[in-house]
């Protein structure tokens, strides 16, 4: 097996200004994280990227934005696209998260061309799938991620799959302080991980798989040890420097 780097995302949503967005960063690297055990990036939203870049810059942090569009320019009114991104300096872009599937209509086709847009410029994808509570209490977790994952990486090569970050939401466990148990986690993570060996077994090993439900500073060391589980995507606790701080911190000890 190859040795997978624990990788914490920082997912911000609609949260902090550029001058907030400093001032997290600043009392983040001030805290001494093991950046060296643990790759770290933080999600602001698009007004705090560039003030995120300049700060991160030389601390080994990474920035990555919330969303792109598939196209590289166009008359698509409020969009913004992987070049644009790239340019700025960030690493990474997160797709697909379950917000935006419900709350704004993403949908898997624009994910397959999303994807493989953000490679070509040099972007990470972080590509986030996971069922809701009704699908899990109906048995139809695996046939969830399985059309997801085929459905979203349909355009992705065997070869390309180790530049991949998968992030595994249950949609159930997001804000609501319920978190899957370290069975639910791995038996999920698993399921991802054996559907992409199918295509790539070098790929799949290689290609990290995070937790993305409510992971705490309480319960991040236990997640992260799981077999298939590389990290996490971290919401409302990656708000503070200190329990994001503390987050990092298990993940590495883990």
């Amino acid at each position: 097996m190859s040795e997978r780097k624990p990788l914490m995302a920082a997912n911000w949503k609609m949260h902090k200004n550029r001058a907030e967005t400093r001032e997290f960063v600043e009392a983040f690297i001030g805290l001494e994280p093991p950046l060296d055990q643990v790759e770290v990036v933080i999600c602001p939203p698009f007004t705090s990227l560039e003030a995120a870049v300049s700060t991160c810059e030389g601390s080994g942090i990474q920035v990555a934005a919330q969303n792109m569009h598939q196209a590289q320019s166009g008359a698509f009114t409020g969009e913004v696209s992987a070049a644009m991104l790239s340019d700025l300096g960030v690493h990474a872009v997160v797709l697909g998260h379950s917000e935006r599937r419900e709350l704004f209509g993403e949908s898997d086709e624009s994910l397959s061309e999303k994807v493989p847009a953000a490679l070509e410029a040099g972007l990470t994808p972080i590509l986030c799938v996971g069922e809701t509570e009704a699908e899990r209490s109906g048995g139809k977790t695996d046939e969830v991620l399985a059309n997801q994952v085929r459905a979203d990486l349909a355009n992705v090569s065997g070869g390309d799959l180790a530049q991949i970050v998968i992030a595994y939401e249950p949609i159930w466990a997001i804000g609501t302080g319920q978190t899957a148990t370290p069975e639910q986690a791995q038996e999920a993570c698993g399921l991802i991980r054996a559907l992409l060996a199918g295509r790539s077994d070098e790929g799949a090993d290689a290609l990290r798989i995070l937790y993305g439900g409510s992971m705490k500073p309480e319960n991040a060391a236990e997640l992260v040890s799981l077999e298939d589980v590389d990290g996490g995507l971290v919401g409302g606790a990656s708000l503070d420097p200190e329990d994001f701080a503390a987050i990092a911190s298990s993940a590495a000890s883990a």
